[in-house]
């Protein structure tokens, strides 16, 4: 019983289990917008937000593809929603904050070998060039 404890108490696994219960909640978010949201704007453009009632029948089968329809136009509004309000937010926080140079630096290259040698160096020790004192 012990061993079981220290297994339900290790840091990995409860980690994993608060992200997928964030992971959950944060899929409920996005099911309602697009639900409260972009299918009511579909129903305004296209007229029809449900296609449930579709079906074709083929020797007394009858073929529900209205209900595959739903989960797909669902499942691609879902994506857009995704895409565009989390995916290409995050993706230009962490592009902008790579981008910012450091303030001072420490290091320039060589102008002979391209190596990286500290600024107040007068030769390169990698190929022992003069490259004169940084500034």
């Amino acid at each position: 019983m012990k061993d079981f404890k220290a297994f339900l108490l290790r840091g990995n696994l409860v980690d994993m289990a608060v992200g997928i219960v964030i992971g959950i909640a944060f899929g409920a978010v996005i099911t309602s917008f697009v639900a409260g949201f972009l299918t009511p704007l579909i129903a305004a453009i296209f007229g029809k937000p449900d296609f449930a009632a579709l079906t074709f029948t083929i020797n007394k089968s009858v073929f529900r593809y209205g209900a595959f329809l739903n989960a797909l136009v669902s499942f691609v509004l879902v994506a857009f929603a995704l895409f565009f309000l989390v995916i290409k937010p995050v993706n230009a926080l962490v592009a902008r904050a790579r981008r910012e140079p450091p303030d001072d630096p420490t290091t320039r290259n060589c102008p002979e070998c391209l190596s990286e040698i500290p600024v107040a160096a007068n030769r390169c020790a990698f190929c022992t060039a003069a490259v004169g004192a940084g500034a």
